[in-house]
C-alpha cells in the first residue's frame, strides 16, 4: 500500500526543513506538474532547480518558516504558511497538492512575497 497523502506531505515539509533536496524531489512523480506564478514546471528535472533556489534562500542565517494551517481530504492537501529570509518576506503563502500512489502528481503555489531592500 502506498504512503498516505498525510505521510507524503509530512515527509515533504520535513525534507524542506532539513534542506534535503533529493528527498523533496523524490516526493514528486516523474511527470508531476507544479504550478507557480511564473508558469508551470513539469517533471522532476524542472521542479528540482526551483527547490535548489528555495533551499539556498532559506539556508541563509535568520530564515524562518512557519506552517499556519494544514488540511487533507483524500488525495488532496492544502497548506498555508509564512516565512522570512534575508531576501524576502513570505507574508502569506499557500500550496495545494494532489498525491497519487505515494507521489505528488500536482502542486500549486501562490504567495505574497515581498522582496527586502538591498543595501549595497
Amino acid at each position: 500500500m502506498p504512503p498516505t497523502t498525510k505521510a507524503i506531505l509530512d515527509n515533504h515539509i520535513a525534507a524542506f526543513g532539513r534542506g534535503d533536496l533529493d528527498a523533496i524531489v523524490a516526493d514528486y512523480a516523474p511527470d508531476a506538474v507544479l504550478f507557480t506564478p511564473r508558469g508551470p514546471l513539469q517533471g522532476q528535472a524542472m521542479i528540482r532547480p526551483m527547490f535548489e533556489a528555495m533551499l539556498a534562500e532559506f539556508a541563509k542565517p535568520g530564515a524562518s518558516f512557519a506552517l499556519d494551517y494544514q488540511s487533507i481530504v483524500g488525495e488532496y492537501a492544502f497548506i498555508l504558511w509564512h516565512g522570512e529570509t534575508a531576501d524576502n518576506t513570505y507574508e502569506l503563502a499557500t500550496d495545494t497538492f494532489q498525491v497519487r500512489e505515494g507521489r505528488i502528481v500536482m502542486q500549486s503555489f501562490a504567495g505574497l512575497v515581498v522582496p527586502k531592500p538591498s543595501y549595497n
